[in-house]
């Protein structure tokens, strides 16, 4: 994507939209991850982002994905996964172990010293502290510096445990925190039976007051420090409205921009759930259009007045809905980036 062609008075001193894919995909087999890579490079190749582009991110799970003793066999396929020739956009990421699991060390050291320059980003769950995260991302640094990696490697971390969400401004502030993400199952398990299972589902995910002012938190922290918040995955796997209806609600009720899935079935119901729906990609056109015609002083649209404020909120719309694989207006694309 070229350069806007908004001034930083519009912007605020700079585009803080977030631009990570409103998709995080989770596979822990070769299998999987073979056949998810396949998925993003075909439903990649029509989204008319400039370059290419990625509409959703694949996460190797070294995690979940590991037997008891296999921890690395598990985080060499994981390696092996980054660095093939099927990763197109080099949006494959990996999750680790946590801070108090004998494996950690080992799982990131191999991944760095083999894939540093190739790893989209590493994830680390079950947090149960600033202080835990802090530790596991001050070993990331050290073991890019002893490998030469050029750049420092984005952390995403993992928010499911009572401790984690007491830090999770700390969290957040962070360096080197790309992505704050929301474990809802671990998370209703870390009160041992006191809120009920339903709420691991929908809809009692999103009523459970506990489990709201979880996501509420997050996802406000998230956004204070220009985080990018993640909701958890649908439990439903087949029923894509169930699934569509989840992302929805996470994005327009709770602020969320990217959400997990665990199955292929769930992406493209989770991309087209977050974009803006075309009214709203339209309207944004026009008035940031008109705004520009104005050499952006305040307009009316629809007997409405919009100045630098809505300006801004309409840009990040319109930076989300390409994002999400969203056609916008030519006329927008060409006026606004400078594109023919």
């Amino acid at each position: 994507m070229s350069a806007a062609l908004l001034p930083d008075a519009v912007l605020g001193g700079g585009d803080s939209a977030r631009s990570l894919p409103v998709v995080d995909h989770y596979a822990g087999t070769a299998e999987k991850i073979d056949k998810a890579l396949i998925l993003q490079e075909e439903m990649s190749k029509s989204t008319g982002l400039e370059g290419g582009g990625a509409l959703f991110d694949v996460t190797c799970d070294c995690e979940d994905g590991a037997g008891i003793g296999a921890e690395e066999a598990q985080v060499k396929m994981c390696v092996a996964r980054v660095l093939s020739e099927k990763n197109h956009f080099g949006r494959v990421g990996a999750r680790i172990h946590d801070a108090e699991h004998p494996c950690w060390q080992m799982e990131m050291e191999i991944l760095v010293r083999e894939a540093g320059e190739r790893l989209a980003f590493l994830t680390l769950p079950k947090a149960r502290s600033a202080e835990a995260a802090a530790r596991q991302i001050e070993a990331l640094r050290g073991f890019e510096a002893r490998y030469h990696v050029a750049r420092p490697i984005p952390a995403h971390v993992l928010i499911e445990t009572q401790g984690a969400l007491r830090d999770v401004w700390k969290i957040a502030a962070l360096v080197g925190v790309e992505s704050l993400d929301f474990g809802l199952m671990d998370f209703v398990s870390d009160y041992h039976g006191a809120i009920p299972g339903n709420a691991m589902q929908s809809p009692g995910q999103f009523r459970h007051p506990l489990v709201v002012r979880a996501k509420c938190e997050v996802s406000a922290a998230a956004h204070a420090y220009g985080r990018v918040p993640a909701h958890n995955v649908s439990a439903e796997l087949r029923d894509g409205s169930i699934i569509a209806e989840d992302a929805r609600r996470a994005r327009r009720e709770f602020g969320f921009l990217r959400m997990w899935s665990v199955h292929p079935r769930q992406i493209r119901p989770i991309l087209e759930a977050m974009r803006p729906d075309v009214s709203e990609i339209q309207a944004a056109s026009e008035i940031l259009l008109a705004a520009q015609a104005a050499d952006w002083e305040p307009t009316r649209y629809r007997d409405c007045l919009h100045d630098r404020a809505s300006y801004r909120y309409y840009w990040n719309l319109l930076l989300r809905a390409r994002q999400a694989g969203a056609a916008l207006p030519e006329e927008a694309v060409a006026r606004l980036w400078g594109k023919c």
